[in-house]
């Protein structure tokens, strides 16, 4: 295993990919599973049953539950919040846990809260501070609490508005499919 963990992290797993980094004060539980150069910053939590794929960015301050599926190449901000069960209880569990999807090449901003069972599509944007109660399409932007959907982001990374225009440029975009394409 060619990955830097720093001697102050609890890391029980060995299903680790090369070239991961992982800082201080994380704890990653032995069943866990992490894809190759990703980046897991210190006082991060990730429990057993959860699947991390490559080239993710996790930052500082993130637990990450039972149930949580990671695809490649994931943004999570500092301190988002994940959940996996929709009636918590103190010593009552769930028969099984919820399963929450990040699909490939989205971002989570920071702060932000993730309710259980739900998907993020690929290359969703999710503002800081949002609270994400429902499944996020492909390619779209949302923020707020609750968050709302309020434009679109391209495969390289243009933001739109909910119109689909560049603010920036005055370029208008259609969608193909879920892809935003510029006219």
């Amino acid at each position: 295993m060619n990955s830097k963990i720093h001697q102050l992290a609890d890391v029980q797993s060995i299903r680790i990919g090369d070239c991961t980094s992982i800082w201080q004060f994380t704890v990653i539980l032995e069943k866990a599973v992490i894809g190759s150069n990703c980046n897991i910053n210190c006082n991060c939590f990730i429990e057993n049953d959860v699947l991390i794929g490559d080239n993710v960015t996790i930052k500082s301050g993130v637990q990450i539950w039972d149930g949580v599926r990671i695809e490649d190449n994931v943004f999570i901000g500092p301190n988002v919040t994940f959940t996996n069960d929709l009636i918590p209880r103190s010593k009552r569990y769930p028969k099984e846990f919820k399963q929450t999807m990040l699909r490939k090449g989205c971002s989570i901003g920071a702060n932000s809260t993730i309710i259980a069972g739900i998907e993020i599509g690929e290359l969703a944007f999710i503002g800081a501070g949002s609270v994400i109660t429902k499944s996020i399409d492909p390619y779209t932007v949302w923020y707020g609490n609750p968050a709302k959907h309020k434009g679109y982001i391209t495969q390289d990374c243009v933001l739109l508005d909910i119109n689909l225009i560049d603010k920036l440029t005055g370029e208008e975009y259609y969608l193909d499919g879920y892809k935003p394409i510029l006219k």
